[in-house]
């Protein structure tokens, strides 16, 4: 589990690390941001930028409810429909490519939709304790389990490893996204499909 927790967050980190360089310094495997850029964009009555950015919220939406649809079970059984949903993750990432390389939003709200795909199947999967498209939990997590053990709690070894790798994972994966997309601009979506 852990090592296919490490791979998702990657993925997820070069997905994100193309949308921050390629689609004006916007997340598409995380929310918080994107809602805070909309509230202000109402604020300003930017309502060609809200929409954009409602959309790509939704578009987030609309993936992690497929994966409802899809996702049945807790049990991992890659044959089945994690391996379908993987497999629509990847040809949602190469649509957005394509739509990207041509110049069109398309591109961002497919990008979002194959995060919040890949978010909702990773936490169906654990029952809500991984999230591979985004930090914060995390880190917070990571801050209670540092509060126990000054507490005198023991660590949870293997939760501490599992939140390190989804860590590492995640920056790596940026690390990588940022090198393609300098490479092959859109084209490196193709690495995490």
């Amino acid at each position: 589990m852990e090592v296919g927790a490490f791979l998702l967050a990657f993925l997820a980190g070069s997905v994100n690390a193309v949308g921050l360089l390629g689609f004006s310094h916007q997340s598409v495997s995380h929310l918080t941001g994107t809602s805070s850029l909309l509230g202000l964009a109402l604020a300003d009555v930017d309502l060609s930028v809200a929409r954009h950015l409602l959309l790509t919220l939704l578009s987030f939406l609309a993936g992690a409810a497929l994966s409802g649809i899809l996702i049945t079970s807790t049990a991992l059984k890659l044959g089945r429909h994690y391996g379908f949903s993987l497999l629509i993750e990847a040809a949602l990432l190469v649509m957005a490519m394509l739509s990207l390389q041509q110049g069109s939003d398309l591109g961002i709200y497919l990008a979002s939709m194959a995060c919040g795909l890949q978010n909702a199947m990773v936490t169906t999967y654990s029952g809500s304790i991984i999230r591979t498209t985004h930090l914060s939990g995390i880190f917070t997590d990571l801050g209670i389990m540092l509060g126990n053990r000054l507490r005198g709690i023991p660590l949870n070894g293997r939760r501490l490893l599992l939140f390190v790798l989804l860590i590492g994972g995640f920056i790596c994966g940026g690390v990588v996204g940022t090198w393609l997309f300098r490479l092959l601009h859109f084209t490196a979506l193709m690495a995490p499909a």
